[in-house]
């Protein structure tokens, strides 16, 4: 929980923030993933640069969008471990080429 709570404090990126609290409450859930999570070749942030990855080859013009359950299975899948079904909502995006779509409708 440590190395993902610094890097969260590290990069100061609503993103890193988001994916990082999606972890920790994953972790609470599933102790026994702590060690994927630990590894030192992978970081928060190199699971939104899989995230981009992925939405690039959905790319249009210069748009390319994830739904959250696409983008969160992205990030599990670059962790090694099983995501949940109840991903949360994102809001907004930066000016990059990385958008993450949200589906206000209920569910």
């Amino acid at each position: 929980m440590k190395k993902l709570q610094d890097e969260m404090k590290k990069e100061n990126n609503p993103y890193v923030t988001l994916i990082g609290n999606y972890l920790l409450d994953h972790l609470k859930e599933n102790p026994a993933d702590a060690k994927k999570l630990e590894e030192k070749d992978k970081s928060i942030k190199g699971s939104l640069d899989a995230m981009r990855k992925v939405a690039e080859k959905k790319k249009v013009g210069n748009m390319a969008m994830l739904t959250d359950a696409e983008g969160f299975a992205v990030v599990c899948d670059y962790f090694g471990i099983k995501g949940k079904d109840d991903a949360p909502v994102v809001v907004g995006s930066q000016e990059t080429d990385l958008v993450i779509n949200v589906n206000l409708g209920g569910r």
